[in-house]
C-alpha cells in the first residue's frame, strides 16, 4: 500500500500540508496572545540568494500575515525589510501557511531603530482607549 501525500511544494522544495478549518481556528486561538490590526505594506522577504516580494495583511507585536504566492514552509527563517516611509528590518520564522495565500510569520525585530518604528505603527493602529 502506497501513502500519498497531500498538500503542495513550496518555492524552496518544502511541503505545505492542509489542515481542517476546525484544526486551523483552534491552533490559532491557543497560539495568538496579540491583537492583530488589518494593515497593508510592501515587503520585500531575503531569504538565500532569493529575494521576493509580498505584502503585510495584517500585523501584531509579535507577528504578521505576509501574502505572497510562492510561500517558504513551516520552521523556515529569513530577513525581510517591511516598506515603511522610514524602511524597517525584520528576522521572520514561519509558523503557519496558506497555499496560495502566503503564510504566518512570528516576527524579531533586527535593530533597536526598526523596533521603535514598528512600535509606532503599531501605536497608531490601536484604537483610543485600548
Amino acid at each position: 500500500m502506497r501513502l500519498r501525500r497531500s498538500g503542495t511544494v513550496s518555492l524552496a522544495g518544502g511541503h505545505n500540508h492542509a489542515m481542517s478549518l476546525g484544526d486551523q481556528a483552534s491552533r490559532r486561538l491557543e497560539r495568538r496572545w496579540a491583537p492583530r490590526y488589518a494593515f497593508r505594506a510592501g515587503l520585500e522577504i531575503e531569504w538565500g540568494s532569493a529575494v521576493l516580494r509580498g505584502s503585510t495583511r495584517d500585523i501584531s507585536s509579535n507577528g504578521m500575515f505576509i501574502e505572497v504566492p510562492d510561500t517558504l514552509w513551516i520552521g523556515a527563517g529569513f530577513a525581510a525589510r517591511l516598506h515603511l516611509p522610514q524602511p524597517v528590518k525584520l528576522d521572520c520564522l514561519v509558523k503557519r501557511v496558506e497555499p496560495g495565500r502566503g503564510m504566518g510569520v512570528s516576527v524579531v525585530l533586527a535593530e533597536s531603530e526598526s523596533q521603535k518604528v514598528y512600535n509606532d505603527l503599531l501605536s497608531s493602529l490601536t484604537p483610543p482607549g485600548v
